[in-house]
């Protein structure tokens, strides 16, 4: 299929695009998009980074770079975020939960500080920083999944306003997808998301997260119509 035009492109839903033209017409619409920053160079290094490491990643139905691609342009699209180093750290908030080892490269200690390292190293300290905010804790096994992901992620954004944009992008792309999860994903992922919209709510509204008031109330909408996807996976 011949994909459009860029202006085209840069006007379809996220999911749809994903949808028609996959990851292919999503880098493209990103490529755009990063016309709007100051600077390019630090996320077009992200992109091929994260391109690389997820590169045999699966999200349901499609390419787990896919969900990464989405995160990044609705930070720069939809939140109105010009900085760069914030836009790295979506399009790379997966790499040390998902390829610590692999990205670590034979640093020594524990995989998952070693990345850390390592991206502190090629991409700057403030995008480990925000990635580290974002990225879960190793598997408690006295704790309920759920509520240890849960107390994780509210323990870690309370302190963190810009590592808060990336995961409310991250949040809302499986939240308001996840009717593109695939029925054998959908429930799990209700169970596990539906908890945390009043968490996010909280967070979208605090004072010092730093998005604009009409981008907030965006959000918030979002996060109503993920609720009303869980209640219609979950309660039917």
């Amino acid at each position: 299929m011949t994909r459009p035009g860029a202006g085209v492109l840069a006007v379809m839903p996220l999911h749809t695009l994903s949808e028609v033209h996959g990851a292919a017409g999503l880098r493209e619409r990103l490529l755009v998009e990063f016309g709007a920053l100051p600077d390019s160079r630090l996320p077009t290094r992200a992109l091929e980074l994260a391109s690389d490491l997820h590169r045999e990643d699966r999200y349901g139905r499609e390419p787990y770079l896919s969900h990464l691609l989405r995160v990044a342009i609705r930070i720069i699209s939809h939140y109105e975020v010009r900085d760069p180093e914030v836009v790295a750290a979506g399009l790379l908030h997966d790499a040390v939960e998902d390829h610590p080892a692999e990205l670590a490269a034979g640093r020594p200690g524990p995989a998952a500080a070693a990345a850390l390292d390592e991206l502190a190293d090629r991409f700057g300290s403030r995008v480990a920083e925000i990635v580290a905010a974002v990225t879960n804790p190793p598997r408690d096994p006295t704790l309920d999944r759920h509520t240890q992901y849960r107390e994780n992620v509210a323990a870690k954004l309370d302190r963190a306003p810009w590592a808060r944009v990336v995961k409310l992008s991250d949040f809302t792309d499986n939240g308001v997808g996840i009717l593109y999860a695939g029925d054998s994903h959908m429930h799990r992922l209700a169970t596990k998301y539906r908890p945390l919209t009043n968490v996010y709510r909280d967070l979208v509204t605090r004072p010092d997260t730093p998005l604009a008031e009409h981008v907030k109330q965006h959000i918030l909408g979002q996060l109503d119509l993920a609720d009303e996807r869980f209640a219609a996976i979950l309660d039917n």
